[in-house]
């Protein structure tokens, strides 16, 4: 009977709400796999919008997993969590596997997974575990410790792979969540005075140790025009399918820049674009107040934690979120390099999908616990 009672209470304290947002989003995004991957010139259907289902499935249970225990038992764990997510960076450089460019996936024969997918959220974890420790703004000792550990060492371990999208959200998200605990205010002018003098060098720097895919996207960005049928086309083809959908879009299974294939990565990286030629200026702004609908839940989220901890955490996945939803959006439009970021619960991707469903589930557990005790 006790049992029923709690399960009553929790079902009644669930943020549905949130996970119908995440639904519509994910399920907008199957049909757009579906779509740029339909077949023309035969009757084979690849089965990516079925795998992508099967992961929006099991991110949906890792979601409840994660929402079924009170989050402060992340904090306890949350030391050897980044550990452990340090580890399988290191381990995924030794003896991960390679493919388009890239050597980011680890294969346990069962599945294969992007590491930095899962650290993501554990950085997260694991530095609002170390702000909330500390009692007032972090002293020039706590900051330049936290910049090392949680900062540099996993955003240059993930950029190794490469993947430069990813290691500089990580490294953003670090510097956001620094900010919204409050540092002493001359190490912030000092910060800001140091980047502008070492931001030209590292530009530099890294330029050196980027790749030539990589490079190519940089020139593609400032200059489209200069190589339109080489390093220009994939930006082109994604403005030329987002243009096509004019106000109301061609119709959803009319796109043709996806099917025909003039469109790269049309259902991982620029799956937006089609999306946007098939429902137009209109269904974008549809998509649009989902996902602005969810950045502010976690920002409301935030501000209702009934810890510092839980607060922090939620910031920083609400953050880190929109930071993929406006680098890839500033990616299929134009607006921003190519570097590899997909959009979350709509890009074609298992890791990625689950290791998102497990943070909003993070964000739930916070919404849900702020005024009672479920168990």
């Amino acid at each position: 009977m006790h049992f029923i009672q709690i399960n009553r209470k929790f079902l009644k304290q669930f943020d549905w709400y949130t996970l119908l947002i995440l639904l519509m989003i994910s399920l907008a995004g199957v049909m757009s796999i579906y779509s740029a991957t339909r077949p023309v010139m035969s009757n084979i259907q690849p089965t990516y919008y079925l795998k992508q289902l099967l992961w929006m499935c099991v991110g949906i249970c890792a979601l409840v997993v994660v929402v079924i225990y009170d989050y402060s038992w992340l904090k306890k764990f949350g030391y050897i969590l980044y550990a452990f997510g340090l580890f399988m960076l290191v381990l995924v450089l030794v003896v991960g596997r390679s493919g388009m460019g890239a050597q980011r996936w680890l294969d346990l024969g069962i599945i294969r997974f992007q590491p930095s997918d899962l650290f993501r959220i554990i950085l997260i974890v694991a530095l609002s575990k170390y702000l909330s420790v500390i009692k007032n703004q972090l002293n020039k000792w706590q900051f330049l410790f936290s910049l090392g550990a949680f900062g540099l060492l996993p955003a240059m371990l993930i950029i190794k792979q490469p993947h430069l999208g990813t290691g500089l959200i990580v490294l953003a998200t670090y510097f956001f969540l620094v900010i919204a605990k409050k540092i002493e205010r001359k190490i912030l002018i000092t910060l800001l005075i140091l980047s502008v003098l070492v931001l030209p060098l590292l530009g530099k720097t890294l330029w050196k140790h980027l790749k030539d895919y990589q490079k190519n996207r940089i020139v593609a960005f400032i200059d489209p025009d200069r190589d339109p049928k080489g390093i220009g086309y994939q930006i082109e083809q994604s403005k030329i399918t987002i243009g096509s959908g004019m106000l109301f879009g061609r119709g959803y299974l009319k796109g043709t820049q996806g099917p025909l294939r003039f469109l790269p990565e049309k259902h991982t990286d620029f799956i937006f674009s089609v999306y946007a030629e098939e429902w137009g200026f209109a269904g974008s702004m549809v998509i649009f107040a989902f996902y602005m609908l969810l950045f502010v839940r976690g920002l409301d989220t935030a501000l209702k934690a009934k810890d510092d901890f839980g607060r922090l955490m939620a910031l920083g996945i609400t953050f880190m979120l929109f930071l993929y939803f406006i680098i890839n959006l500033g990616m299929v439009i134009g607006m921003m390099p190519v570097v590899g970021v997909p959009i979350p619960f709509m890009s074609y991707g298992g890791s990625a999908m689950i290791a998102n469903y497990m943070a909003v589930g993070i964000l739930i557990n916070i919404r849900m616990r702020r005024l009672v005790m479920l168990y």
